[in-house]
């Protein structure tokens, strides 16, 4: 009997504990260079009340999750083109009824979302930050969380919290940090040591670092002008660094065969 597999791509979210910390600039400037590097790219802001990918990335978001709830569009009508040929779906802004919705719009996000992987390599979820339900429900429904910190105490203490959080409701797939906003590499490694030190003697969890973003004026006058830096300063610092972590993340990220489907998991998690 053939089994009935389809072509999935792989599924990542970066997500954070605290908010502050770089997470969505991250996510942005990650999925443009996946996309640069060929990989056929999906960007989903999943903070679906608050959203402002659309921000970062200068563009104007017309339509976005709430008018796919709505039934006034559809996944197609809200999907935007980016940098590089680079898919983005955008969140809304200021909508907290979105966080409620019934059985109706559940099976439509269903439906329509789950199209959207017959025909990429990976999709990266920008999270809302925090250890809600909806940004639980996403992370554990993914191949592999990237955790965002700095090495400010309370931005490490909440990225502790966030695996913990994954690991007690028996997240399956990969957990890697990314430290930010470093003042020099040490730093920055001691930092990841002391969460993945807390993490193994109390979780049994063994994590990995996924990289070290030091500081970087250039990363903030991009913001400012609403560019993504690796766009608007490619040979900054900060630029090949986050070059260097998508080679990495890269590797191996063709869309693989699979039985499952990313959002199938997730409604079941998250409803």
């Amino acid at each position: 009997m053939t089994q009935n597999c389809s072509r999935s791509a792989k599924v990542i979210a970066i997500t954070s504990g605290k908010g502050g910390v770089g997470k969505t600039n991250i996510a942005a400037n990650l999925a443009i260079c996946l996309a640069a590097s060929q990989k056929k790219v999906l960007l989903l802001d999943a903070d679906m009340s608050l959203g402002n990918l659309d921000v970062i990335m200068n563009i104007n978001s017309r339509y976005n999750v709430s008018h796919l709830l709505a039934g006034r569009k559809s996944i197609q009508d809200i999907v935007q083109v980016g940098p590089k040929g680079l898919k983005i779906i955008c969140g809304a802004s200021g909508l907290q009824r979105l966080a409620n919705i019934d059985e109706r719009h559940r099976l439509l996000l269903l439906r329509e979302l789950s199209k959207l992987q017959q025909d990429t390599d990976v999709i990266l979820i920008d999270t809302a930050a925090g250890i809600s339900r909806s940004v639980v429900g996403f992370c554990l429904a993914v191949d592999h969380v990237l955790v965002v910190t700095t090495p400010e105490p309370t931005a490490m203490t909440d990225a502790y919290g966030m695996t913990k959080v994954l690991l007690r409701n028996r997240f399956a797939g990969h957990i890697s940090f990314i430290v930010n906003m470093a003042d020099t590499t040490l730093q920055g490694i001691k930092t990841y040591k002391k969460i993945a030190k807390t993490a193994e003697q109390f979780l049994a969890a063994q994590t990995n670092c996924a990289g070290i973003l030091l500081k970087d004026e250039r990363l903030q006058k991009a913001v400012r002008s609403r560019m993504p830096v690796v766009l608007a300063y490619p040979k900054s610092r900060i630029s090949l660094s986050l070059i260097a972590l998508a080679a990495k993340l890269g590797n191996g990220l063709a869309a693989q065969q699979t039985n499952g489907n990313f959002f199938e998991k997730f409604l079941r998690r998250f409803f």
